[in-house]
């Protein structure tokens, strides 16, 4: 047995909790197996955007599941694989990627506009709209009133 000092006791204890919570997450969701690596994980984001903008959704949905995989504090991959699920109306899934981006990086404020977005159009939770709308408006530092005037209407809504 390994000493609780020693740093491969301490990944192995991580791998471990991280593989339980994996069967946590839901389908299709992945929680980290590994610790990050960033070089790979770079490389998979890479191929996902080369897929996508060559028209080839699903296999820009692999390769950026394979990169949050690797290293979900890569807010830019985890927004991309996020708003494809989205388009593929898989909204929980994008909803878990978001929650788990804005863990990793919470002043992103797209993260927080996207998840906004799918929590008041697609899920109709309002209250999490909200708060997140407000958190965007906070990290966007402008004054956007469309997104005002979505704060106003939901503030309205849920009295």
């Amino acid at each position: 047995m390994m000493a609780p000092d020693s740093k491969w006791f301490w990944i192995g204890t991580a791998c471990v909790l991280l593989t339980l919570m994996a069967g946590c997450a839901g389908p299709g969701v992945k929680v980290p197996q590994e610790p990050a690596k960033p070089e790979l994980a770079a490389q998979f984001a890479n191929e996902g955007k080369q897929a996508f903008d060559q028209g080839r959704k699903q296999a820009a949905e692999i390769a950026w599941q394979k990169a949050v995989s690797l290293n979900p504090a890569d807010a830019a991959v985890v927004n991309n694989l996020a708003l494809l699920k989205k388009e593929n109306k898989n909204f929980r899934e994008a909803v878990t990627l978001l929650e788990t981006g804005i863990q990793y990086s919470p002043d992103v404020a797209e993260l927080h506009y996207n998840l906004g977005v799918i929590a008041e159009l697609y899920l109709l939770d309002l209250e999490k709209a909200l708060i997140h709308y407000q958190r965007y408006r906070e990290l966007a530092g402008q004054d956007d009133q469309r997104v005002a005037g979505w704060i106003a209407d939901l503030e309205r809504r849920l009295d």
